[in-house]
Parts: C-alpha cells; sequence; structure tokens
C-alpha cells in the first residue's frame, strides 16, 4: 500500500506497541478503519487489546477518502488542512466519518494517532526532501532557552489576586505580570487560562517595554467561582457584556493608564470587540486568530460537555488546530492545558465565539486613529482561518495584518519563537 507506507498487519503493530495510541484507546471496545480509496486498513479492540474478530460494530469508526486525499495527510509535515482528520473535514477537503459521535469524540485521540503512524518520521523526511529548505526549516524543533534553565531558577512572572466586582458580584481575579513601561493586558483562548503567555514573559525585549499583564477569566484557571452565587445551578455560558468588562474593570482597579489589549480565539474576537466600543480605554488591540464573524451554532459542539467524553478530547482536538511542525513538547503542552479546565467552561466560551460575537455591520465604525488595530492569522487554524483574519483587515479601514506562516490557532503557546517574529513588529510600532 504505497500511500499509507506501511502493511496493514505492520500499522496495526505499530499501534498496538505505541504508548500514545495504547493510552488513547483504553477500554475501547470497537475499532478504527481507514477506507483509502479501495483498500482498507482495519484494527479490532475489545477493552483496548487487538481482537480477531469485530465483536462491536457500533464501536468502530471509520474514516475514508480518495487516495489523494490520504496523501496529504500522509505527508511528513501536511500541508494546511491536510494535518488532522477534523481539520480535513470541516473544511470540506475530502475525508468523511463513519461512527457514532460520542464514540468518535471518545476515541478521538486514538484515530488521530493511528493517522500519523502512517507518516514518515521527521529523520526520514530529512533524508528524502534536502532540496525542499522551507519545508525543512520547519521541522527544527525550537525549545526555548528559557525551558532549559538551572535548577532553582525563577522565572519572571509574579502571580497574584485581585478583587473585582463583575456583573454586581465580587470575583478574586488571578493574575500574572512581569515587566515595565506600556501596559499589555493578555487574555487567553475559550476554556483556557494565562498559561498560555508564560513564553512572553521571558523575552526582554518585549518585557524592557512593556507591562505585560496575563489573566484568567472567571470560571478558568485560578479565577475560582465567586461564593456567592450558585453557579452549579445554571449552563456556564460566556456573555459579551461581562466579558467586555473583565479587561474594563481590571485596567480600572489596576491604575492602568492607555492601555494595549491583546487576545487570542476568543480573545482575539474581544480585541476587536473592544476597539468598537472601547477605544478611548485602549491605546491599540492585537488580534491574534480575529475575524468579524465565527459561523457556528453551540448545538455543534455537544460533545465538548457530554458525561461520557472526557477533557483529553478537548485537548486532542486543539492539536489539529495548531501546525504540524510547531515543537511536539509545547502542542502537548497546549492540548494538556486544555485538558486541564473546568469541563463547562469551553464550550461555554463558545456562545461568545460563535453565536453571540458579530462585527460584520459593525466593523468599519472602528476608527483606527483612535486606536490602533493588528490582526494576527495563523495558517494552519481552520477556526479562525487567515481568510477570516484577512477580511476583517479589509473591513477596519488603517489596520494591520499578518498571515503567520506555519502556526496555528495558538501561536504564543505552540511556537513562541515563530510569535516572537510576528509580534515584535506590532510592539515596536505601538511602542514608538
Amino acid at each position: 500500500m504505497s500511500l499509507s507506507l506501511l502493511s496493514p498487519e505492520e500499522w496495526a503493530n505499530r499501534c498496538l506497541k505505541d504508548g500514545e495510541f495504547r493510552l488513547a484507546s483504553r477500554h475501547w471496545d470497537g475499532g478504527v478503519r481507514l477506507k483509502i480509496g479501495g483498500e482498507t486498513l482495519e484494527l479490532f479492540l475489545s477493552d483496548g487489546v487487538k481482537s480477531t474478530t469485530n465483536k462491536n460494530p457500533d464501536g468502530m469508526i471509520e474514516v475514508s477518502g480518495l487516495p489523494e486525499v490520504w496523501g496529504e495527510i500522509f505527508r511528513a509535515i501536511p500541508r494546511r488542512f491536510h494535518n488532522d482528520v477534523i481539520a480535513n473535514m470541516s473544511q470540506r477537503c475530502g475525508l468523511k466519518r463513519r461512527g457514532d459521535a460520542v464514540v468518535f469524540a471518545q476515541y478521538y485521540a486514538a484515530v488521530m494517532r493511528s493517522v500519523e503512524l502512517l507518516r514518515p518520521s521527521l529523520l526520514e523526511f530529512e533524508a528524502v526532501s534536502k532540496t525542499d529548505s522551507e519545508m525543512l526549516s520547519r521541522t527544527v524543533p525550537q525549545i526555548m532557552p528559557h525551558d532549559r534553565r538551572p535548577h532553582g531558577t525563577i522565572d519572571a512572572p509574579i502571580g497574584r489576586y485581585v478583587h473585582l466586582n463583575l456583573g454586581g458580584h465580587d470575583h478574586r481575579i488571578y493574575f500574572e505580570e512581569a515587566g515595565q513601561g506600556i501596559p499589555l493586558l493578555m487574555q487567553h483562548t475559550a476554556g483556557c487560562h494565562s498559561s498560555q503567555w508564560r513564553h512572553l514573559f521571558e523575552f526582554p525585549e518585549v518585557t524592557e517595554r512593556f507591562r505585560l499583564i496575563a489573566y484568567d477569566l472567571p470560571y478558568h484557571g485560578k479565577s475560582i467561582p465567586p461564593v456567592d452565587v450558585a453557579w452549579w445551578d445554571e449552563q456556564y455560558l460566556l456573555k459579551g457584556e461581562f466579558l467586555r468588562s473583565v479587561p474594563l474593570k481590571l485596567s480600572e482597579a489596576l491604575g492602568l493608564v492607555d492601555p494595549v489589549f491583546m487576545g487570542c480565539s476568543v480573545g482575539g474576537l474581544l480585541a476587536l470587540d473592544l476597539a468598537h466600543k472601547h477605544s478611548d480605554v485602549f491605546r491599540a488591540v492585537i488580534s491574534v486568530e480575529g475575524a468579524l464573524k465565527i459561523e457556528g451554532k453551540l448545538d455543534d459542539y455537544g460533545e465538548l460537555w457530554h458525561p461520557q467524553v472526557n477533557n483529553e478530547y478537548k485537548g486532542r482536538l486543539m492539536e489539529g488546530l495548531m501546525a504540524p511542525a510547531s515543537p511536539k513538547p509545547y502542542r502537548k503542552e497546549t492540548s494538556f492545558v486544555y485538558a486541564c479546565g473546568w469541563p463547562p467552561a469551553f464550550v461555554g466560551d463558545l456562545h461568545y465565539y460563535v453565536e453571540e460575537y458579530d462585527l460584520r455591520q459593525d466593523a468599519a465604525e472602528i476608527d483606527t486613529r483612535a486606536i490602533g488595530v493588528h490582526i494576527l492569522s495563523g495558517e494552519y487554524d481552520y477556526s479562525s482561518t487567515s481568510e477570516l483574519g484577512k477580511a476583517a483587515h479589509e473591513a477596519i479601514r488603517g489596520s494591520t495584518w499578518q498571515d503567520m506562516k506555519g502556526v496555528g490557532h495558538f501561536p504564543m503557546s505552540e511556537n513562541p519563537q515563530a510569535f516572537r517574529e510576528y509580534l515584535l513588529p506590532i510592539l515596536d510600532r505601538i511602542a514608538s
């Protein structure tokens, strides 16, 4: 089988010997079937152990597509939207899925790992692709120097709590800060927390000019729920008015003067929302993975908060939004942080992300003479695509936009070195 690179037996053995696959397929009664044109690879499992027969057809997950589609997916470094099964399907790039939606969510990490194990390793790729200098440059892992510091080293940020009155209730909000100069508030992505920004704190070329402040939204990270709200009695849904109040109230409480706001994903949408509604508060906004509208509805994301699906699904789902050449330790760290979140938080944040937020009719009202607007879009992001980021830029006269090659939806955490190169020119412009 030329496209899969392995025989069915070799593929099955590779899966069963792989620690990541074995952990992801634990207790699975069913299995995975990959249909590559007219050929089929399948692995039957009983309680996570290889079985010779398909004992539970309802537990099978099948992914099918034409050989040319799989050929793109089986590249060592797949191109945009071919790095992940869900990315491919969401962009209608040729793959189709059969199987129960809940089972798919439960074992998506195993399905994707079985696909990854059909790709050549990067070492093999380097041996046969020396002429492709651009692609090779993306295969070099970039572990940051601050992640190899001696025992006892203390990193830059200092964490504290501040009490904010939000929606009539006292919220104890956690934030970390480092640096001096222009205040720069940083908002994390949906369902996550401020550790996504940890690398930025360690860049002296940033902290010498900017006071970085990364906070956890209420119900996220270390910002635990308020004690005077029966939050356990109702579904958590993030509303725009409440979300906008957080950076406004935090800026007020910390006495920030003319701050900059930077957010990613839901924070990237919030950045443009603030530019439209609160240009008198911020000198500039940096919208990472921003857009004017993200299509979808909350009902499309039911498996993100389902009693039979654990947080592992969220983490593995986020890996599909990242670039395959981003350093694997940082991709896995980003998904780890997602898996640590309060289960309802992610899907609750998507209420703002896909249902409430819509600036398509209002974007032209943003006055970039009063507030700078800068938009950054990751090449591999299939949720808030580069096309959506560019459209937002074109609708906001005087804004800037950059397509970040070789990164995805979480550039600051999945590939901090690449993100720094795209961010610094914007910070230079703001500082000047």
